[in-house]
């Protein structure tokens, strides 16, 4: 007679137990939220320049747009929000990848840290763009000359971009390409049925039954 199978834990059944879990949490927080440099550094090359224009003298300026029918400031929040997205994609596949099982804490520290990055690439690109006060930025240049706007985020939903889509692939990932749920095991060892009973055929007799004389 084989041994009795063992039942499975609850760390085996249910993957890591959640001190793993919270590391590993932990762990992708930190990695996308780092993400939000090289998306910074994106945003400060790709986005288009407002140009600007200073009039004055002394301690009088006047600084204006060149080009008042322009879209770049529209170009600018639309140009961070495809990288954000194109960031969110791309962090919920690796994340993915790296671990299918996925789990709450895990999809917390993605979109936490999806949002973190947002804010630190905004900072970033901010920090490192054209000088903000633009009035000292017009003397520097002279009058008459055309100098780029500081760089901003108008439409500050923008932020939200990469951490829903990277919620929206993660989960979308998980259900289509994630790991099942094993189906539940009914018989026993020698094809007994969850009561005990015999299985048809094996020569044994059920209660009550008597052999033939």
């Amino acid at each position: 007679m084989p041994p009795p199978t063992r039942p499975l834990s609850l760390y085996e059944q249910d993957g890591p137990g959640w001190a793993a879990e919270i590391r590993e949490a932990v762990v992708v927080l930190v990695a996308v939220a780092l993400c939000g440099v090289p998306l910074g550094l994106l945003w400060l090359r790709l986005a288009p320049k407002v140009p600007l224009i200073a009039e004055g003298s002394g301690n009088n300026w006047v600084v204006y747009l060149k080009d008042t029918e322009g879209e770049q400031a529209i170009g600018v929040d639309g140009t961070f929000t495809l990288l954000a997205l194109a960031f969110g994609v791309v962090c919920a596949t690796a994340v993915f990848l790296v671990r299918r099982r996925g789990g709450v804490p895990l999809v917390v520290a993605l979109c936490v840290g999806g949002l973190l990055g947002s804010l630190l690439a905004w900072r970033l690109g901010v920090w490192l763009g054209p000088e903000q006060d633009v009035i000292v930025h017009a003397k520097a240049v002279g009058k008459g000359a055309t100098f780029p706007a500081p760089l901003k985020l108008d439409a500050k939903g923008a932020l939200l971009a990469w951490p829903l889509a990277a919620l929206l692939v993660h989960l979308g990932m998980t259900a289509l390409f994630g790991p099942r749920d094993p189906e539940m095991y009914v018989g026993g060892a020698h094809g007994d049925s969850a009561y005990g009973d015999a299985a048809p055929g094996d020569g044994a007799h059920g209660h009550g039954e008597s052999s033939a004389p």
